[in-house]
């Protein structure tokens, strides 16, 4: 059986009575959207550590776009144990409502996007300030900076969301911001 793609008021509409799984729409069962972000069709990303480059729309008129989305998965996972996770379709929002209010398209460069639990907790062995159950692991955080974009109008910009834990990381170069609590800190 061919699925359509979900339209975008069909896909919230079945939100507020069933999870994607149930409804049929396999692999994006995370994508449980509370938010109120325009979303722009196009986000990108540069992971430092592995030198990849994507740019895509994760969502069209059309919906939701799978391909999009596992193409997102794979940049950002855990590039140590190579492992990925499906990313919370509201951290992707949240980052595209970031770039559209920075006035910006360049790439968000990705310091740490998934980090499996395994690599959480040999970070935190080593003396790396990473919480213990971090929003890196569950796939709703991410650690950036954009290029010709000032570290604190990243940070600004970010906590005027009002949507989940932004920290600012001068000494290393980075904000952080995840989909969990409201919640600031940093330097």
């Amino acid at each position: 059986m061919i699925q359509k793609p979900l339209r975008r008021r069909c896909f919230l509409k079945a939100l507020s009575g069933a999870t994607l799984g149930a409804i049929g729409a396999p692999g994006l069962a995370k994508a449980n959207v509370r938010s109120n972000f325009v979303r722009d069709q196009d986000i990108g990303f540069l992971n430092l550590h592995t030198g990849e480059k994507l740019l895509t729309s994760f969502w069209t008129p059309d919906g939701y776009q799978p391909d999009a989305l596992q193409s997102i998965n794979h940049v950002l996972r855990d590039h140590r144990a190579d492992l990925s996770t499906q990313m919370d379709i509201r951290l992707l929002e949240m980052l595209a409502e970031l770039r559209r209010r920075l006035g910006t398209h360049e790439l968000f460069h990705v310091i740490s996007a998934y980090r499996s639990p395994q690599t959480n907790e040999m970070l935190r062995n080593k003396g790396h300030k990473v919480a213990k159950r971090s929003f890196h692991t569950k796939g709703q955080a991410i650690d950036i900076r954009i290029p010709g974009i000032e570290l604190r109008d990243l940070h600004r910009a970010a906590l005027s969301l009002k949507h989940g834990g932004v920290g600012l990381y001068t000494g290393s170069d980075f904000v952080h911001v995840d989909v969990g609590p409201v919640r600031r800190w940093g330097s």
